[in-house]
């Protein structure tokens, strides 16, 4: 008998909501459980699968036997291109009880695109005017009752596909930026609604993109080819059970219009003189258009979308206008976003130009400051049609910017004429972090638009000069990170894709993926490890097997390249490597820290090699987790033998090297003690400050709160002074920077040449701010967050910290309140289908009911529990930090 107290919800196929056009044939699906009572679990399920049209199932698992709620695999008949499914779940639970079934559904895509793609691949790119942006139309008819209609499209560059006038869609800069030689994304696009009975329009409008508009700051252009291309497939299938197809082919016909130029570095001109009225729509009068071009189809290469695409995600209003110095007018909206600027005006004359330039930062003298952005023009200009109120928006470009000058604006700038439309990969948000001091507030805050501003269909590392690019290095450091943040499991997945593409024979890793600097660009340390760190990572957060098992033969060829490079198998101490990249310990004129690059190199050797070694046995593959490990063990005594004394001292007194060895778990364990020493020995030497770069900073506290010395990563997270976090804060600071000192106390800049406003890497310290300050993290040998471990990290500058993370089973909270008379209360939620390992900071025996049969841990009281959420109060012996140390205060 079924139990209204227990339910299925949030089911999800392929980690999306009621998705179509998905191309996997034996898709996975995820639910959560809902209900009433603690420590519960789910006892079994039962999966029903049917076609939504013929109600023929496909697929009953039957009772099964099973706690598995998150990525249970279909395991039915093939499916079918182009079809509508529905997905029944039921589950049990540990009392007993049986919910009702909960019902979603999910749409095949092609399956075999390159079997299956009939249109043609157009281009109105003639030579003749490269700049202009191609306009591609086509009329069709619709003689009876629509049941339903999908549009599949993609594009050799960017492009906008248009139904009877309006634009199909919400995602922006299709089809993404792969690896276009090897994989060219296809959208999938429900049109049922904007069909008409009897004549319809269709057509797209096609731009430059990634594909062969400038990519890097040398100078290139066509990278990928030099002729945009549109293909389209739009197929209906009519009530009446007939089926019509419209596509792309040579009887479409081409136009250039508005959009003059459009490139992602230096924007858009758009001259409304030249608006082509309602051409998309089919009574549309197509005087003057001319014959399309035929492309050489590249169906072999399409591939259908994993990840969440670009999304509009917000609005932001200009807070001020200012007028600078140099006699400038300029918007401040409040923020370093990405995206671009929605401009309004009334009573401009034809040809009235309007010209937004987009800017980060103000100089010291509060001038409009571009020198940053090199050769990025950053640049949107509306050329006015005149005569009745124009609204303008970019299409195939976007911009990094706090601050817009605006000029050639008719008559006097109104703030609400004006409007900022952030856009980012729309991945879903999971968590949240709030604790009692606002500058770390503000720091979280800073560290979620770093991510917003860079996730934009790539990691890239900046969103705002001529460079913009899915730097390896900085994807893999800050992946945990992201995670915590949202969903990045799509994101990553579409990414990773590429890079198995782009990977060289030898299994080399491009410094950048997708690659565009050439292939004697590869193969840093630290960087080409994102090959074995996010698919690791990934695994970890989400308990992705799969994506493992695709990543597989790539961390595989990665760990092989390492292993032939060194002058022996254990060490890599030859080739270029970016090292600990911006250490504040570099040599002058170098950009590249102190803490030897070969021994960076031999520890990420290892730490790859452990990586692989775990994803050998997650997979079952057993040979090669035991030549592994043998060769993870030699390369572990090698590092010990060339970079560790006898009595544990490192190769040189370097902050980095002691925080790769100790996170990394390179040293004996006799010796953690004294590198733990040398540690906080070498940031009190510093005045308190860490050396570290893009290689250590994101392991540093981690590091520290791993071995006992939570305390000075707190001194280290809270410091205001320069090198820090709050640092930049204090500058005003509302994204992550490239550099510490990217603004230094006088006002001046570090650099014109690289100093990047918006530059994620060095907010991985957000992973330290949920894992140890709110203390919730996952049990590696249950991925996940099967198992969840909360153990906050306290320190007496803080009265409270309290966050919340999204897991694939539901909303994991922590949080801890101190109050001034030494009372402690800790408050968690564990979801349903989980189980919890919880330590009680600083608390004793007597601190705990015996109920909770805990036992005593290193640090407070070890209890395990199941869902539900619990609150525990009790004294606690507060450790007041003195910024050298900890003072412990009985209560």
């Amino acid at each position: 008998m079924t139990d209204s107290t227990l339910i299925v919800n949030d089911i999800r196929c392929e980690y999306r909501d009621n998705p179509i056009g998905i191309d996997e044939q034996r898709p996975r699906f995820s639910w959560k459980l809902a209900g009433d009572g603690r420590n519960i679990m789910q006892s079994a399920y039962h999966i029903k699968v049917h076609e939504e049209c013929s109600g023929a199932h496909v697929w009953d698992s039957g009772k099964r036997m099973s706690d598995a709620s998150v990525l249970v695999e279909y395991d039915g008949e093939a499916l079918k291109p182009q079809t509508v499914y529905i997905v029944g779940i039921k589950i049990w639970d540990n009392a007993g009880r049986e919910s009702e079934w909960t019902a979603s559904t999910f749409e095949t895509g092609l399956l075999r695109p390159a079997e299956r793609w009939t249109a043609e691949w157009i281009s109105g790119d003639d030579g003749t005017d490269e700049a202009s942006c191609d306009y591609l139309r086509t009329t069709f008819r619709v003689q009876s009752a629509v049941r339903r209609a999908r549009l599949y499209a993609t594009a050799c560059g960017m492009y906008e596909m248009y139904l009877n006038g309006t634009r199909v869609g919400d995602s922006y800069f299709t089809p993404g930026w792969t690896n276009y030689k090897k994989r060219i994304q296809y959208q999938t696009y429900d049109v049922t609604a904007l069909l008409r009975q009897g004549g319809n329009g269709l057509g797209g409008v096609v731009g430059d993109g990634w594909y062969r508009g400038e990519l890097g700051w040398k100078d290139q252009k066509d990278f990928y080819g030099e002729q945009r291309a549109l293909s389209a497939l739009l197929h209906i299938w009519y009530e009446d059970g007939t089926e019509g197809v419209v596509s792309t082919d040579g009887s479409w016909s081409r136009s250039k219009g508005p959009i003059r130029t459009s490139s992602i570095y230096h924007g858009e001109v758009y001259d409304a003189r030249l608006e082509l009225g309602d051409w998309s729509d089919p009574d549309y009068e197509a005087e003057g258009w001319l014959p399309v071009w035929p492309v050489e189809a590249q169906n072999d290469r399409l591939v259908a979308q994993v990840n969440e695409p670009v999304r509009k995600t917000g609005e932001l209003s200009p807070v001020s206008l200012i007028e600078t110095p140099e006699g400038d007018q300029v918007l401040d909206f409040g923020q370093n976003m990405v995206g671009w600027v929605r401009l309004r005006v009334s009573g401009a004359k034809a040809g009235n130009v309007i010209t937004l330039h987009h800017a980060e930062v103000l100089d010291r003298e509060g001038n409009f400051y571009t020198d940053n952005l090199r050769s990025a023009k950053q640049e949107n200009r509306y050329i006015c049609k005149g005569g009745v109120e124009e609204v303008f928006e970019p299409h195939f470009t976007f911009q990094g910017f706090r601050y817009v000058r605006v000029t050639g604006y008719p008559g006097d700038i109104e703030l609400s004429q004006f409007t900022a439309i952030v856009l980012h990969s729309d991945m879903e948000q999971a968590g949240m972090f709030e604790c009692s001091d606002p500058m770390l507030n503000q720091l979280q805050s800073n560290i979620i638009w770093g991510q917003k501003g860079n996730f934009v269909d790539v990691p890239t590392d900046c969103p705002q000069r001529d460079e913009r690019l899915g730097w390896t290095g900085d994807a893999q450091v800050f992946i945990r990170t992201a995670a915590y943040n949202m969903n990045v499991a799509p994101f990553f997945a579409k990414w990773l894709q590429d890079l198995s593409s782009e990977q060289l024979p030898h299994g080399g890793v491009p410094f950048v993926i997708p690659n565009v600097l050439g292939v004697d660009q590869h193969s840093s340390a630290a960087w080409g490890d994102a090959a074995t760190v996010c698919p690791w990572t990934i695994y970890q957060m989400y308990g992705d097997k799969r994506m493992l098992a695709q990543q597989y033969g790539s961390m595989k060829a990665w760990v092989g390249y390492i292993r032939a490079q060194g002058d022996t198998e254990a060490l890599w101490n030859t080739g270029f490597h970016f090292g600990d990249w911006l250490g504040l310990d570099a040599k002058e004129g170098s950009y590249i820290g102190a803490t030897p690059q070969d021994l960076i190199a031999t520890a990420f050797y290892a730490y790859s090699t452990e990586l692989l070694v775990k994803s050998a046995e997650v997979l079952g593959y057993e040979e090669d987790a035991a030549e592994y490990r043998a060769l993870y063990e030699t390369i572990v005594q090698a590092f010990r033998d060339e970079f560790v004394t006898v009595n544990g001292r490192l190769a040189g007194p370097f902050q980095t090297a002691y925080v790769l060895a100790l996170q990394f778990g390179l040293l004996e364990e006799e010796h953690r003690p004294r590198a733990i020493r040398e540690l906080v020995k070498l940031i009190e030497d510093n005045k308190g400050c860490m050396t570290t770069g893009f290689v250590g900073t994101p392991y540093l506290c981690l590091a520290l709160s791993d071995n006992g010395r939570s305390d000075w990563a707190y001194n280290l997270v809270l410091n205001k002074q320069y090198p820090s976090w709050l640092y930049s804060i204090e500058q005003g600071a509302t994204t992550i920077w490239e550099h510490w000192d990217g603004i230094k106390p006088d006002g001046t800049f570090w650099s014109k040449d690289m100093n990047s406003y918006n530059h994620y890497a060095y907010g991985s310290v957000g992973e330290w701010l949920f894992r140890k300050a709110a203390g919730i993290d996952g049990d590696p040998e249950a991925p996940g967050f099967k198992r969840i471990v909360i153990a906050p990290e306290l320190d007496a500058r803080l009265t409270y910290v309290k966050a919340s993370y999204a897991s694939p089973y539901g909303e994991i909270r922590s949080q801890w309140r101190l109050e001034e008379d030494g009372q402690l209360t800790v408050n968690v939620t564990i979801p349903m289908n989980t189980t919890a390992s919880i330590l009680l900071p600083g608390a004793q025996p007597d601190s705990v009911l015996p109920e909770w049969q805990a036992q005593q841990a290193s640090g407070g009281m070890q209890l395990e529990i199941g869902s539900g959420s619990y609150s525990w109060t009790y004294a606690y012996p507060i450790k007041e930090s003195t910024g050298e140390g900890e003072v412990l205060a009985a209560q």
